[in-house]
């Protein structure tokens, strides 16, 4: 009777080291694999698959100093240029590359933002209200390296984006 009041702290003792022993293993596998993420080489492939997506479809595009593709479809008239922290009211649809529909205002109408995604905060101030772009969006200034929604991890974002009002 007496070694089994010393073995039964004992296992508490083993089962609270093994817990602690596992949790640190899924602890260091997380971190290992956010560290292995490349920002640089996927901006890169990125960068690869839109150039050669724009010249696939022949779609007259400019690259912006940041890395987002831009067409301009319409400049818009007015003074007042969006900028990243415009309230922006517009229509817009969002595809991945192979053509699939994310997103789209179609069936609501335009939409107010008070925060936009980086890709559409650089891509906009080149349009005026009423105007119209086309912005292709690396996944660094889209959704990065997370799955969203419908998007998968590191995907380009497509967007047509008509710009109705902007505050």
């Amino acid at each position: 009777m007496f070694n089994l009041l010393y073995l039964r702290p004992m296992n508490k003792i083993k089962h609270l080291l093994l817990f602690v022993c596992i949790a640190g293993c899924f602890a260091a596998c997380k971190k290992d694999s956010a560290e292995s993420f490349d920002a640089e080489a996927q901006y890169q492939a990125d960068t690869t698959a839109i150039r050669a997506f724009v010249k696939a479809n022949n779609i007259d595009a400019k690259k912006d100093v940041s890395g987002v593709f831009y067409q301009v479809l319409d400049p818009g008239t007015g003074t007042v240029t969006p900028t990243a922290t415009s309230k922006v009211t517009a229509g817009y649809e969002g595809k991945l590359l192979n053509g699939t529909v994310f997103d789209s205002s179609a069936s609501f109408g335009p939409f107010t933002f008070n925060q936009v995604i980086a890709g559409w905060g650089i891509g906009l101030p080149y349009i005026k209200k009423g105007g119209k772009i086309r912005l292709i969006i690396p996944s660094y200034f889209g959704y990065g390296n997370q799955a969203v929604g419908k998007l998968p991890s590191n995907a380009i974002l497509d967007f047509t984006i008509t710009l109705n009002d902007l505050q």
